[in-house]
């Protein structure tokens, strides 16, 4: 059940506090209205007795002790997912920004999921051919493992993670595959090549791109990874599908 309160009792950078607070819990996620109508989303990272504390994603420059409303929702941070994520572009935490709308969600799923037990999972065994030589021929890609890829300063990552994204394929199966691409923290200009690269290739029908740009609260970047993880193993797990995750970047 959702809880509203009425003013706060101190904000500190991306933090504020609220007090006398009941039955909050951590990681929940808490809806502000600031000065009436400018709509801000937080979620609770420590409880004290009565106290909670709060990070706020969009930042706290607007608000203050007296001109806040908060509303504890109840429930952790989830994401709305259904097949309909195939082709679609968010934000980094999970809202279209693509222009078309609303996902007709089939579930919500809590992005704070359980870690997976290595020794259930099948033995790795389907080869991912990228098209990139250097992996394909010397570091190969299989099913179930993660590839790190680490570069310096001014290498042309971003087309490394395009390319990878727009190639892979899954040999020897015919089941339907997917990508699930995040971007933490890149430009405005590495977002359009990462959307516009997928659209000219015809891989953004498979694809889900999370993007966080550079001048989106830097708190976003937390939730973007959890964000296209719940959003791969739905597909993976619910829908049967091979999925691809790239993260980049990711320090």
């Amino acid at each position: 059940m959702a809880i509203e309160y009425l003013g706060l009792s101190e904000v500190n950078g991306p933090l504020v506090v609220l007090e006398g607070v009941k039955n909050a819990s951590y990681e929940e996620i808490v809806e502000f209205t600031v000065d009436g109508n400018e709509k801000k989303l937080g979620r609770i990272v420590a409880v004290y007795e009565d106290k909670a504390v709060i990070q706020v994603f969009e930042g706290t420059s607007s608000m203050s002790l007296t001109n806040t409303h908060t509303r504890l929702t109840g429930h952790p941070m989830e994401i709305g997912l259904s097949e309909e994520i195939l082709g679609r572009t968010f934000d980094g935490i999970g809202n279209p920004i693509d222009g078309l709308g609303p996902i007709l969600a089939d579930k919500k799923l809590d992005v704070n999921g359980k870690p997976l037990n290595p020794v259930a999972r099948e033995y790795p065994r389907n080869y991912i051919r990228t098209g990139i030589s250097a992996i394909d021929g010397l570091n190969t890609l299989v099913r179930g493992q993660k590839l790190p890829i680490f570069s310096a300063s001014g290498l042309p990552h971003a087309n490394l993670a395009a390319q990878i994204a727009r190639q892979a394929k899954v040999r020897g199966t015919d089941e339907p595959f997917a990508v699930v691409f995040a971007a933490m923290g890149i430009t405005f200009e590495e977002a359009h090549f990462f959307t516009e690269s997928f659209k000219e290739t015809g891989a953004i029908d498979r694809t889900v791109l999370f993007i966080n740009l550079a001048n989106d609260p830097a708190v976003e970047r937390i939730a973007t990874p959890r964000m296209a993880l719940t959003a791969a193993e739905y597909l993976a797990f619910e829908k049967n599908m091979h999925v691809l995750v790239i993260l980049t970047d990711i320090t």
